[in-house]
């Protein structure tokens, strides 16, 4: 079996309290996932965003605290969509042994979609869980549209494979 490591992308205060798409689905999820992660020893990794809204020592910047890491695990400050652009997760990964991510977190279409796509081009069988991911309505697609759409016509089957909680569990 592969080794596994879990991310947690951008599950940051400021984002959550801008109530996105589904958010208590999300919170549950991914809230499942590391409590599932953890039990197997599977480690789970955070991924923070950093810029002019999403400022280091304020409130907004932390992870929620509902999938909040504990104590010991890592955190990855990034300042660009990709969790894997001068942030050093990929070297870290690489000396863990890592070959498949879990991946969830915010933005769908923005740092969710960057950050599995680099992975699936660094070489990593990448799985999405379904409502382990979310975003914000925007001008042209609501955040429903847009969870779906990356889940099913953009990510399955080309750079992931989108599974339900129950079936990763099982696989893992």
């Amino acid at each position: 079996m592969p080794k596994t490591a879990m991310l947690v992308v951008d599950m940051q205060n400021a984002l959550i309290l801008e109530h996105p798409y589904d958010e208590k689905r999300l919170i549950k999820t991914i809230s499942q996932m590391e409590k599932i992660c953890r039990d197997k020893g599977i480690e789970v990794i955070f991924i923070r965003h950093e810029d002019n809204t999403l400022v280091p020592g304020e409130n907004g910047f932390e992870i929620y605290s509902q999938v909040a890491p504990k104590s010991g695990e890592k955190i990855f400050n990034k300042k660009y969509n990709s969790a894997f652009r001068k942030t050093g997760l990929q070297e870290y990964l690489k000396e863990q042994g890592v070959e498949r991510l879990i991946v969830t977190g915010m933005q769908t279409d923005f740092c969710v979609d960057a950050t599995i796509k680099v992975a699936f081009e660094l070489g990593y069988d990448v799985i999405v869980p379904r409502g382990g991911h979310t975003t914000f309505d925007n001008r042209y697609l609501s955040g429903e549209e847009l969870y779906h759409y990356y889940s099913y016509e953009i990510w399955n089957h080309r750079y992931a494979q989108v599974m339900s909680v129950d079936h990763i569990e099982e696989i893992l």
